[in-house]
């Protein structure tokens, strides 16, 4: 891997993280944004030079978080300073790392950025390029291409969601198992949105459209991580390894749609099925059904010489949320 490879791979790895704990210090996303951003560029600069961190995230939290205090300070000389109470979590640079570091507070830092961009307020093509945009660091030009539409409107979808998210009360305290059950929810179900952006899309766009599948599943993953003993997380995961697996199969050389029964299985990918079916075995031995909870499939679908099952099924509810639809899919 060369070297702008591996900072480029741990800028990215650690944007949740790092934005996630600025918003908590400055409550304000765009502050949050740009603070990273000044990390980036001095990352860009000094780890060339000196070699990585041992802790990337928490590099980029200290550096981005001292860059937002200069950049108040210097505001702070030409206007008046405001009531002591409302720059209250802005205290001193010399605050314990260990106090940042905590992984609890990781958690639930990613937990409320990724529950801020699927806010009720925005409706889902904004939650989606939001998320993209703030989560996962995409360009606009990349999020344009995904959804078909120009840049220019894209930039715009995302700033009225900004302003949206701007004016809504959105509560920047740890949440109670119960809020963090609901938030769980929420962005989950958003993270399924992403994917279903681009699983769902038509021969000619499945190229433009992939990395929104990629993203979503690189998120499922980042949620398995951070709540590693929640059985939802690790349906929801395994409902899109298991689906995203036969992407290369879905289309025929015309672009038309091949159907399960008749899918080449030569094609799948045989590390994402392995991945899923494992995340379902866990996740069955957790013995708490769910919305995301998976039942053998039907042999008709999956003879047995033909390699993997694919799971099909309903939640267990009397309700069928969004990602158990998808499973009765045959394409």
């Amino acid at each position: 891997m060369s070297e702008m490879a591996w900072i480029d791979a741990a800028l990215t790895s650690a944007r949740p993280q790092a934005i996630g704990a600025l918003l908590r210090y400055f409550r304000d996303l765009d502050t949050a944004e740009e603070a990273y951003q000044d990390a980036c560029l001095r990352a860009l600069r000094s780890w060339p030079e000196k070699g990585p961190p041992r802790d990337p995230a928490a590099w980029l939290i200290l550096v981005g978080r001292n860059a937002a205090l200069d950049g108040v300070r210097k505001r702070s000389r030409q206007t008046d300073l405001p009531p002591e109470e409302t720059i209250s979590d802005v205290d001193d640079v010399e605050t314990p790392m260990a106090e940042r570091l905590d992984g609890s507070h990781y958690r639930d830092d990613i937990l409320r950025l990724m529950f801020i961009c699927c806010h009720p307020e925005l409706p889902a093509t904004q939650q989606i390029a939001l998320a993209l945009r703030i989560v996962s660091g995409l360009g606009v030009r990349q999020i344009a291409r995904a959804f078909l539409v120009g840049e220019a409107a894209m930039e715009q979808r995302i700033t009225r969601a900004k302003a949206r998210i701007a004016k809504a009360e959105v509560a920047f305290e740890t949440p109670g198992p119960v809020e963090r059950a609901e938030r769980l929810a929420a962005v989950a179900a958003m993270v399924y949105l992403i994917f279903n952006e681009g699983y769902s899309s038509r021969s000619g766009e499945a190229d433009a459209r992939a990395p929104l599948c990629d993203e979503a599943i690189r998120l499922a993953r980042l949620l398995q991580r951070l709540f590693q003993t929640e059985p939802e997380i690790m349906g929801l995961t395994a409902l899109l390894l298991l689906q995203h697996a036969r992407a290369p199969a879905r289309f025929d050389a015309g672009g038309e749609v091949v159907l399960l029964e008749q899918q080449d299985r030569a094609l799948w990918n045989r590390g994402m099925i392995a991945e899923g079916l494992a995340l379902i075995d866990k996740a069955m031995r957790h013995r708490r059904p769910g919305a995301s909870r998976c039942r053998p499939p039907s042999p008709r679908c999956t003879p047995a010489r033909a390699g993997p099952r694919i799971p099909t099924g309903r939640g267990s509810s009397g309700s069928t949320p969004p990602w158990s639809i998808s499973r009765r899919r045959r394409w």
